[in-house]
């Protein structure tokens, strides 16, 4: 008799949240409980320290080096994923699972009803390669050395990653679509920086603050 599958935010919360309060957890501890999880399950993982809305410095680029390695495996029809030994003992402060698991548990409480396993071509090996650019597209954006946030790009593999783990395609297909509207954005604020420099980019920053409400 089969067993059900585990969900995901259940499957997140037993893999981060075991006894590393203090001591915190390498890449490599994370990869080997990832069991069949794959793919899916360590784009999450390496997403969320830059899709946070308030993301910790210095895990952008080499994270989304991590996720243009993973990206090339996945184009390359690896049903498993590898890590480099160096990447393997990188470390996530225990403080910051912390974080990752409250943001985490507060937006899959927010999504979970709309994502179920659907479009199981979308996930299937085939699909996968599209994926895999998608993955690659997004973890260039992320290395760039743009000085704005890396929250969207981040954001779209993310939700790449838990379509693949809760092998809905529906719901990479959504990822897919944001992932060409943040390829549009950064495309704006690379010909921005590039004819106005620096103050160009504080602009931008500036009017995004505005737009949400943060400034005046």
């Amino acid at each position: 008799m089969d067993h059900p599958r585990e969900n995901l935010s259940t499957a997140l919360s037993g893999l981060l949240a075991r006894e590393h309060s203090q001591v915190g957890l390498t890449l490599g501890e994370v990869f080997r409980r990832i069991g069949d999880r794959g793919f899916g399950l360590l784009l999450v993982v390496l997403a969320l320290p830059s899709a946070l809305p308030l993301p910790a410095a210095g895990y952008s680029t080499p994270f989304g080096l991590l996720m243009a390695i993973l990206a090339l495996q996945m184009l390359a029809g690896r049903t498993t994923p590898w890590l480099p030994e160096r990447a393997a003992r990188i470390k996530l402060s225990g403080k910051f699972i912390d974080v990752m698991l409250v943001f985490f548990s507060k937006f899959f409480r927010q999504v979970e009803f709309l994502i179920r396993p659907r479009l199981p071509w979308v996930v299937s090996r085939a699909g996968r390669a599209f994926l895999g650019v998608l993955v690659l597209s997004m973890a260039c954006l992320m290395i760039l050395p743009i000085p704005l946030t890396n929250t969207f790009p981040a954001f779209v593999v993310f939700l790449t990653g838990i379509g693949l783990t809760e092998e809905d395609g529906l719901f990479s297909i959504f990822a897919g679509l944001l992932g060409v509207v943040s390829t549009v954005l950064y495309a704006v604020v690379i010909y921005i920086f590039i004819k106005f420099g620096l103050e160009g980019i504080e602009m931008i920053k500036e009017w995004i603050k505005s737009a949400a409400g943060l400034v005046g």
